[in-house]
């Protein structure tokens, strides 16, 4: 997108104050998509090809250096292996399948290209992800930005399809990459100097795997697909937070939800599991009396778990009966 023109000099600078701020100002100033795309609002950008077939999924994040990523306490390996696997996961929650990526970098020198790249091509090449090509800038801030393109050679599970009655379900434990990244700050408070690997070795196994959830997120790729194999009604990855993303997904739905259960990593807190974000687990929706089980049995993974149930009132957004406060992370522009 083409940067807009810096204020003319004595104008005050308008910046948009949070990240929901920018997102519905982009709202009102993006065309719409025409009928049968989804442009805008959801995990990845769904376009159909003229001519009809798999429709293209595109993805884009952007990680930056002391915001996204505590170089303390992790690599420029582990930055670059996020900066893949955070879209990969955007492509996760829309069951489809990863093509190939594009990678721009700013502000980074010969070596730490090399150790960047270290790290996306190890991610590249667990999912099968290839890097085509990118852009290199000079820059006083170093920013990682990945463009994904993906498919769907079935309908794209969007946001919006959840309905009352449906069944809310997790594909996995939550809040592990919050408590691992409290370990390795506690770890560093100790051991001042180590940082990456090093601040790893002092850690007790559990507090080890915690650690690796927050270095090196996993995207549920095969889960995505299985949940879509499914029939999954609505999808989205827990990037920010369960009690923020699943408030979009109902948000997008219109619908509330009552949920009867979180289940939390071992090691990780409630806390964490609600709020934390960075899992990039993946909650979806089916209708009433349907099970995914057999989807992700076949598909040789663990099966998800029922979280909870989505209900008509859309201001009815509860855990065990307590109503349930948005929280996660959401940027400050």
């Amino acid at each position: 997108m083409t940067q807009a023109p810096s204020s003319s000099p004595g104008e005050p600078e308008e910046r948009p104050s949070s990240e929901h701020d920018a997102l519905e100002l982009l709202r009102r100033l993006l065309p719409p998509a025409p009928e049968g795309q989804t442009w805008y609002g959801d995990d990845a950008a769904v376009v159909t090809a003229p001519g009809g077939g798999p429709q293209l999924l595109l993805a884009l994040d952007t990680v930056v250096p002391g915001l996204d990523a505590d170089l303390s306490l992790t690599t420029l390996s582990d930055l670059g292996w996020k900066a893949l696997a955070v879209n990969l996961s955007d492509i996760a929650a829309m069951g489809g399948t990863p093509a190939c990526a594009l990678v721009g970098a700013s502000g980074l020198g010969t070596e730490a290209l090399r150790e960047l790249y270290d790290g996306l091509l190890e991610a590249s090449a667990r999912y099968s992800c290839p890097i085509v090509g990118g852009d290199l800038s000079g820059s006083s801030q170093a920013v990682v930005s990945v463009a994904v393109a993906g498919w769907a050679d079935r309908p794209a599970v969007l946001r919006s399809g959840a309905r009352p009655g449906d069944t809310v379900w997790v594909t996995g434990p939550l809040g592990a990459a919050a408590a691992g990244l409290r370990c390795l700050r506690r770890a560093s408070l100790g051991h001042p100097g180590l940082r990456g690997q090093g601040l790893v070795s002092v850690l007790v196994p559990v507090e080890q795997a915690l650690a690796s959830a927050h270095a090196r997120p996993l995207p549920a790729l095969a889960e995505g697909r299985a949940a879509r194999e499914a029939g999954a009604t609505a999808m989205i990855d827990v990037s920010d937070g369960l009690a923020l993303d699943l408030f979009r997904l109902a948000d997008s739905s219109r619908v509330g939800f009552e949920l009867t259960q979180v289940p939390v990593a071992p090691g990780a807190t409630l806390e964490e599991a609600l709020g934390g974000g960075e899992d990039f687990v993946l909650v979806f929706t089916l209708p009433a009396g349907c099970s995914p089980l057999a989807s992700f049995q076949s598909a040789g993974l663990p099966g998800p778990v029922a979280v909870g149930v989505c209900v008509p009132d859309t201001g009815r957004r509860r855990l065990a009966g307590a109503p349930l406060v948005p929280s996660g992370w959401q940027h400050v522009l």
